[in-house]
């Protein structure tokens, strides 16, 4: 149907709906599988327009969520470290506070093998990794910081252990992560910290 208003045709159609915005988390989370598989299977050097033809969607697309290829694999590192991060209170939630510390620990050996498999790509940012590496050292500080006081707080573990050095006990292993089976080994290192820093109450 058409109206005048003002001397200016107005029509009752609809304007047509913006997509819902699941929409666009999904292709960024597609966008950001895709180039982490890419990535793991030593396609460092894949086109952009490839990821996008994995993920489903046009190029456009990809570059409205990220626009340069630095972005995108800033963003998968990012990504993975978000998990780790964000597992930490939902693990405190979920288990007395040294299995939370226990579990997040055993997460962290697989933000490890994470990083190790995109490395190569990340190597390639123009800005080097100096920075991006500094902040995740500060986001993996304060979530470990948090489990392993409440466990202090418990009475589970000793009150001169440092989070740091738990960190760099297992980071340490990454060291010798060419070899098979290292991600088995540091997660038997997890049991082996935990066990450690134990009072002697516990």
């Amino acid at each position: 149907m058409l109206r005048l208003t003002r001397g200016k045709p107005v029509t009752d159609e609809k304007k047509p709906r913006r997509r819902p915005r699941s929409d666009g988390q999904r292709n960024r989370t597609n966008l950001l599988n895709m180039a982490k598989a890419a990535f793991t299977a030593g396609e460092v050097d894949i086109p952009l327009d490839e990821i996008a033809r994995r993920a489903g969607v046009g190029i456009g697309t990809l570059y409205r969520h990220f626009p340069n290829r630095d972005a995108l694999i800033e963003a998968v590192y990012r990504a993975e470290l978000d998990r780790l991060a964000d597992a930490a209170p939902v693990l405190a939630a979920q288990h007395p506070p040294v299995e939370a510390l226990r579990a997040w620990m055993r997460l962290f050996v697989d933000y490890i093998a994470a990083k190790l498999v995109i490395a190569p790509a990340l190597n390639g940012l123009a800005g080097g990794t100096g920075a991006l590496y500094a902040q995740s050292g500060t986001v993996l500080q304060g979530a470990i910081d948090g489990l392993v006081a409440a466990a202090v707080a418990s009475g589970d573990i000793s009150t001169d252990i440092e989070p740091v050095d738990l960190l760099r006990a297992l980071a340490g292993v990454s060291n010798y992560a060419a070899g098979p089976g290292w991600e088995t080994s540091a997660k038997r290192l997890v049991d082996i910290l935990i066990a450690g820093s134990r009072t002697s109450a516990s």
